[in-house]
Parts: C-alpha cells; sequence; structure tokens
C-alpha cells in the first residue's frame, strides 16, 4: 500500500519538512532549491509507479475512495513534475521581488498534493477533500502579495467564486447520491444505469451542476470570469502553477466524473447526453477566449484568456468522449503535457524580463526587448510558437493529436472550428513578437532589464527541452497518454 501511495506520501511529508526546516533554520532562500528537488523526487517517484503495472502492485488498496489506475498514475507524474518548474521559478521571483516567504513553497505543495487526489477521487467525499485542499492553497498563492490591491483583489474573486462553483458541485453530487444511494463514482453509474439515467429530471438537473462546478475549476466559459483578474493579480510563479498544475488537476477531475459515473452508451451519446452541452461550452469559451485576449493590452493578462482558449480547446476532446473513446481522453492527456511545460515555459520568460521589483507585463513593457537581449526574446518566442501550434513545437503536435480525435470521432465541424481559432489565436501571440523585434520603448519609457537568476534559467531550460522533445518525438508521452485512458475507459 505504501509503495502505491508513494507519490502522495512524499510530497505531504516534502511539505512538513518544508514548513520544519522555515521554522528551525529561517533560511528562505534555499527553499526553492529545496522544494524542486522533492518534486522532482515525486515526479520520479510517480513514473516509477506508473511503470509497475498492475500485474506486481496491487492497485485497488484503497478503491473506492482512491482510484490507483494508469490515469491517476500520469498525473502523479505530470503534476509534481509541473510544480517542480514553478519551484524553481518561484527561487528567483521571491527574492527579487522581497517576498521570500517559505510559506510559498508549502502552499505549492499542497495545492499539487491536492490535483493528484483529484485525478485518484473515486468516491464523491474523496474528490471534495482534494478538492479543497487543491484550491485553498490556490487561494491564497493568489493573494500573496499582500500590499497589493489587485492580487488581494484577484484572491478574493477566487475564493468568492470558487466557494461558490464547490456548493453547485457539492449540491449536485448531493442529488447524484438522493437518486443512487451511492457516492462513490461506480456506483453512481450503476445506479444511474439501473435508474434510466438521464430520464430522471434530479439527475439532468444534477448534472447540469456536476458541468457548472467542473467548468469553473478548467475556466470554461461562462465561468472563466474569476482567471483573468486572479492571474493577473497573483506573483507570476503562482500564475504559472493555477495555469498548468491547478488547471490539470481540473481536468482530471473532470474526466474521472464524467467517463466513470456518466460514461453509459445513453450518458455519452450526441442525442441525449452531456456531449453536446460540453461542446457548446468549448467553442464558446475558445471564440469568445479568442476575441478578447487579441485586446488586451497587458501580456500577462493576454496569456490569462489564453489560458481559457487552451481550456476550451480540450474540451473540445471531451465532448468528442462518446465517439472517439479512449482516443479523446488520450488527446487531452497529451495536449495537457505540452500545454503545461509551454505556459510555464511562457509565464517564466515574464518573471525573468522582469527585475528591481518590477514586473513586465505589458507589452510596452517587452518593447526591443528580443533585440537588446537575443537568448530572452528567443526564448519567449519558441514558447509563445508552441502555444500557437506552430511546427515543430509540442504545441502544434498537441492540437494536430486532438483535431484528429475529434475527426475520428465523426465530428468534423468541431475540427475545423478547433483549427479556425488556432489559426485566430495566432494574431496575439505573433503581436508580442512584433514589439520584442519590431518596436522600441517609448522616449523616455524605462526598458525591462533581465534579472539574473539561475533558478529561473534552468526552469525555462527543462521547460524549453520538453517542448522541442515532444516537438521532435512525440511518440512515448502518446502511448503513455493512450496507456491512461484506455485503463479510465475499461
Amino acid at each position: 500500500m505504501f509503495l502505491v501511495l508513494s507519490p502522495f506520501i512524499v510530497l505531504a511529508v516534502g511539505a512538513l519538512l518544508l514548513m520544519l526546516a522555515e521554522a528551525f533554520t529561517g533560511s528562505e532562500r534555499s527553499l526553492s532549491v529545496v522544494g524542486s528537488i522533492v518534486l522532482f523526487a515525486t515526479s520520479a517517484c510517480g513514473l516509477a509507479v506508473w511503470l509497475l503495472g498492475t500485474d506486481n502492485v496491487d492497485l485497488s488498496v484503497l478503491a473506492p475512495w482512491i482510484i490507483l489506475d494508469r490515469f491517476s498514475l500520469f498525473f502523479n507524474a505530470l503534476l509534481p513534475f509541473g510544480a517542480a518548474l514553478v519551484c524553481l521559478l518561484s527561487g528567483g521571483y521571491l527574492e527579487e521581488h522581497r517576498l521570500q516567504r517559505g510559506e510559498f513553497y508549502q502552499l505549492i505543495f499542497f495545492t499539487t498534493l491536492g490535483t493528484m487526489f483529484l485525478s485518484a477521487a473515486g468516491d464523491g467525499l474523496t474528490l471534495l477533500l482534494g478538492l479543497e485542499t487543491m484550491s485553498i492553497g490556490a487561494y491564497a498563492l493568489t493573494a500573496f502579495r499582500r500590499t497589493s490591491t489587485r492580487s488581494v483583489e484577484g484572491g478574493l474573486k477566487y475564493f468568492l467564486l470558487g466557494s461558490f462553483s464547490a456548493a453547485l458541485l457539492l449540491f449536485g453530487l448531493a442529488l447524484l447520491y438522493g437518486v443512487t444511494g451511492h457516492t462513490d463514482l461506480a456506483g453512481l453509474r450503476d445506479g444511474l444505469a439501473h435508474g434510466g439515467a438521464l430520464s430522471d429530471p434530479r439527475v439532468i438537473f444534477a448534472l447540469l451542476l456536476v458541468l457548472s462546478g467542473l467548468a469553473f475549476k478548467v475556466s470554461a466559459f461562462p465561468f472563466h470570469m474569476w482567471a483573468p483578474d486572479a492571474y493577473e493579480g497573483a506573483p507570476t510563479p503562482a500564475t504559472s502553477l493555477m495555469a498548468s498544475t491547478v488547471k490539470a488537476g481540473g481536468f482530471a477531475m473532470a474526466i474521472r466524473v464524467l467517463v466513470t459515473a456518466f460514461g453509459d452508451p445513453a450518458s455519452t451519446s450526441w442525442a441525449s447526453g452531456w456531449p453536446p452541452v460540453v461542446a457548446w461550452l468549448a467553442v464558446l469559451t475558445i471564440t469568445i477566449g479568442n476575441l478578447i485576449a487579441g485586446r488586451q493590452d497587458s501580456v500577462k493578462r493576454m496569456l490569462a484568456y489564453s489560458s481559457v482558449v487552451h481550456a476550451g480547446y480540450m474540451l473540445v476532446g471531451l465532448a468528442a468522449f462518446g465517439a472517439a473513446k479512449s482516443a479523446a481522453i488520450a488527446s487531452i492527456l497529451f495536449y495537457l503535457v505540452t500545454y503545461t511545460v509551454s505556459t510555464i515555459g511562457a509565464l517564466g520568460v515574464l518573471i525573468l524580463a522582469g527585475s528591481h521589483g518590477k514586473e513586465a507585463v505589458s507589452y510596452e513593457d517587452l518593447a526591443g526587448i528580443g533585440k537588446r537581449h537575443p537568448a530572452l526574446g528567443l526564448a519567449f518566442s519558441f514558447f509563445l510558437l508552441s502555444l500557437a501550434g506552430i511546427p515543430p513545437t509540442a504545441g502544434f503536435f498537441g492540437k494536430w493529436y486532438l483535431v484528429k480525435a475529434i475527426l475520428e470521432g465523426g465530428m468534423p465541424l468541431l475540427g475545423v472550428i478547433t483549427v479556425l481559432n488556432s489559426v485566430l489565436s495566432a494574431y496575439y501571440y505573433l503581436r508580442v513578437l512584433v514589439f520584442m523585434y519590431m518596436k522600441e520603448p517609448a522616449p523616455g519609457a524605462p526598458k525591462a532589464v533581465p534579472m539574473r537568476s539561475g533558478e529561473v534559467n534552468a526552469a525555462l531550460v527543462i521547460a524549453a527541452v520538453c517542448v522541442a522533445l515532444l516537438g521532435l518525438r512525440p511518440g512515448a508521452t502518446i502511448d503513455a497518454s493512450e496507456e491512461a485512458a484506455k485503463t479510465l475507459v475499461q
């Protein structure tokens, strides 16, 4: 049992050790290094458990409360890895902006632990515990810059709307318990199958509540209104955690709930199930997110709406589940990997571009920086091109694999909408490149001076290598995604 739970145990123990280290040593500068090492160890541990497979290890020891299968182990590798990169980014950022407080890393750990429980939650009660563990840490990280009204405002909005969405999800699960007498997802599936599923108005209402709660956690339209303010107000490392690890945990929860509890043929049919609702959410999320992102004056806020758009792409894959089954889920998992390394890299460049307590967040802040600091401009260009889906980056293969699954599911219209919106999104990504290489700061305007941080540079190098490898040799990660998806769908 301890072997299969080792990713969770290592992360929880790491958080407690960081608390003790801060209390007894008072050393805050070294905590980023310690945190990164522990998180990398957690990631390696998750991969080791994943590779062991069910033949050698009993993965059912805590079922149905915690489901330890290839799907959850996939996230046990991805989520700590993303958080490790965030810890590296934090090492340079907190010192530069005089925010050196050790609880930042502890909150990252506990938030990541909550997302890992979400990926493995097989019961509504476990799911809610993981959700609150993740959410409380994310709220605190958003408002971490206590002297900034924008940060506190973003944290308060996130907290209020997050609490409301959690209440919707809880109410929906409570209604399902009243109908079926089960709180575990497998029991809900069996109860709904015997009871006629979506023929019961109570079930329809409960499903709408659950979908609303899940849509908020992945920042899908019209539940995305918290994301721009929270992402912009939060310290940029916290923004990168929310845009990557927290979003991945939200999708892990959404996939687990919908595929397990509502995965019967009637519930997943295009005529009477939830896929059409998710498809409409996806199309509106992508289109509206793209239109608003192109009108932003802040690069950080643009990347917040970009995160909303990418959530829409993944929702398109989820909408194709009824027809494409495991191929649709595998495409989402692979997309999450490519998106995680690309968005952390892009936000990491913003961190590196700002120094002396000032963040480089606007287009004007980045004017001419590509000429003055070629390496920084090249790195930002590389990550933005990946987010835009330009070959041969990781982002291109993520979108290609997603569209391929949609077409295999017999949904050409959704595929066309996805491709057209991907082309549209290139505008606001390329706009950054125009400012970096073709514009100069206004006369008298301060010029961005990149900070010097070995930890931030290390995170960017790791992210860039991952983006390049996933773009040139995506086969192993695609295979892992397919194996994880097949385990969940069976």
